[in-house]
C-alpha cells in the first residue's frame, strides 16, 4: 500500500446538517484505479442501452453513471463508503476547515433512523433545542424513516436565512415536537475551556483544522491557572483530522505510538507523538459516551493504553476505519474505506469501541462533577 498522508477521520457518513460531511478519512493521490475484471461487461451494457433503448430521450448519462457507482458501493455493505455529486464533493472539501452553512448539527443513521449526534454550540440547532440522541422523524412534512443520509442532509440544508421544519422525537420522550429552524452560517469552535476551581475543564467538540491552534494556548494557561488536573470531555465528539488528533494527543503523551493503521494488505503503519507543542503531565479524566467516535476514540484509546488518563463514561461508538476521498473526472467524489485503526496496544476500534475504565450512568454536568470529584480525591 503506498504511503498516504493521513488527514481526517470520523464517524459514519456523519453529516453536519448543512452538507454531506464525512468525518474520518485520509487524503490520497486522488487517482483512479485501472479497470479490472467486470468493467468490460459494464461498458457493453452501457453501449447497448445508448444504442438500442426505445426512448432515447429518457437516457441521462449523468444519472446512469451515478447509479452505477452507487450500485457498486451498495454491494460493499459498508456504511462509510459513499458517493458525492460534484456539488456535494465541493461542499465536503470546504467543510473540512470547520465552517458550515445550515442548522449546525452532526447526525448519523442508527437503526435506519436519522439521529442527532450533537448540535454545535451556539448553532441554530442548539438554540432550537436539539440534543444528542434526538430522532428526526420528518423533514418538511416528509418521513425521514429509511431515508439515506445524503438525501436527508440535502433536504435539510439550504441558503442562509431560509427555514426548515423538522419533526423531532426528543430522547426519552414519547410525543414528537415540530421545530422550525432558520439556517445560518456556522463556524465550529472546537475547544471550550474553563477552570472549575483548580481543575481545568476542556471540551473538544470535533477535531477541525483549527483545533490544535485553539488548544495550544489553553495548555499554556494551565500552569498560570495553578491547575491540579484536567477533565477532557470527548462526549459527542465524532472525529476529525487525524494529523490534528495526533497533535492534540501529543500535548498529553510526549513519546510513543498514538495510533496504528492496518491497510487492506495487512500492512501496519504507526503514527507517533510529535514534538513542538506545549505539554502537560497533569492527572486526567476523559469523559466519553456512545457518540464519541473515530478521532475521539483514537485519542481516548491512546491515553488509556499509555496509562495517561482515566477513561470514564460509556463504551464509545466503535468507528475505527480509515476513509479517503477521491475526486473523479467529472468533479464528483468517491469516499471509500481503505484501512482500520488500532490503538497502541493493538486493540481494534471498529465494531468494538473503547471500553471505559469506569462506567458511568451519570450524564451531562453530573458526569463532569464526578470527574472533578475524582481528581480532587472526593470520589474514588
Amino acid at each position: 500500500m503506498p504511503k498516504i498522508t493521513k488527514l481526517f477521520m470520523g464517524f459514519l457518513l456523519i453529516a453536519l446538517i448543512a452538507l454531506s460531511f464525512g468525518v474520518g478519512f485520509t487524503v490520497g493521490k486522488n487517482n483512479i484505479s485501472s479497470p479490472g475484471q467486470g468493467t468490460e461487461t459494464i461498458g457493453q451494457a452501457w453501449n447497448i442501452i445508448r444504442a438500442e433503448y426505445v426512448d432515447p430521450a429518457r437516457i441521462n448519462t449523468e444519472n446512469m453513471s451515478r447509479a452505477a457507482i452507487v450500485g457498486m458501493i451498495k454491494t460493499l455493505d459498508d456504511p462509510y463508503t459513499t458517493y458525492f455529486s460534484a456539488k456535494e464533493y465541493k461542499q465536503f472539501m470546504v467543510a473540512l476547515q470547520g465552517e458550515y452553512s445550515g442548522i449546525g448539527a452532526i447526525v448519523s443513521i442508527q437503526d435506519k433512523k436519522l439521529v442527532i449526534v450533537s448540535p454545535i454550540p451556539d448553532s441554530p440547532a442548539e438554540k432550537a433545542g436539539l440534543k444528542a440522541g434526538d430522532t428526526i422523524l420528518e423533514i418538511n412534512g416528509e418521513s425521514a424513516t429509511g431515508m439515506s443520509l445524503d438525501i436527508a442532509v440535502g433536504k435539510i440544508k439550504g441558503p442562509n436565512g431560509t427555514t426548515v421544519k423538522l419533526l423531532i422525537l426528543h430522547q426519552d420522550e414519547t410525543e414528537p415536537v415540530e421545530l422550525e429552524i432558520t439556517r445560518a452560517a456556522v463556524e465550529l469552535q472546537s475547544v471550550h475551556y474553563e477552570m472549575r476551581g483548580d481543575i481545568a475543564y476542556i471540551a473538544i467538540v470535533q477535531f477541525t483544522a483549527h483545533t490544535d491552534i485553539e488548544l495550544e494556548p489553553v495548555i499554556q494557561k494551565l500552569k498560570e491557572a495553578n491547575a491540579k488536573g484536567i477533565v477532557l470531555d470527548l462526549r459527542g465528539n465524532s472525529g476529525g483530522w487525524l494529523d490534528i488528533v495526533i497533535k492534540v494527543a501529543s500535548h498529553f503523551i510526549t513519546q510513543g505510538v498514538i495510533v496504528k493503521v492496518k491497510s487492506n494488505q495487512g500492512i501496519i503503519e504507526t503514527d507517533k507523538a510529535v514534538a513542538g507543542g506545549t505539554t502537560t503531565d497533569l492527572p486526567m479524566v476523559v469523559l466519553v459516551d456512545n457518540f464519541s467516535a473515530s478521532g475521539s476514540e483514537v485519542l481516548a484509546g491512546a491515553l488509556q493504553d499509555h496509562n495517561r488518563a482515566l477513561i470514564s463514561g460509556n463504551v464509545t461508538y466503535g468507528k475505527g476505519s480509515v476513509d479517503t476521498p477521491h475526486e473523479l473526472s467529472d468533479g464528483s467524489g468517491l469516499y471509500i474505506t481503505i484501512a482500520r485503526w488500532l490503538t497502541p496496544n493493538d486493540r481494534l476500534i471498529e465494531g468494538h469501541g473503547i471500553e471505559p475504565d469506569v462506567k458511568l450512568e451519570l450524564t451531562g454536568e453530573d458526569a463532569v462533577k464526578w470527574a472533578i470529584d475524582y481528581l480532587t480525591g472526593s470520589q474514588q
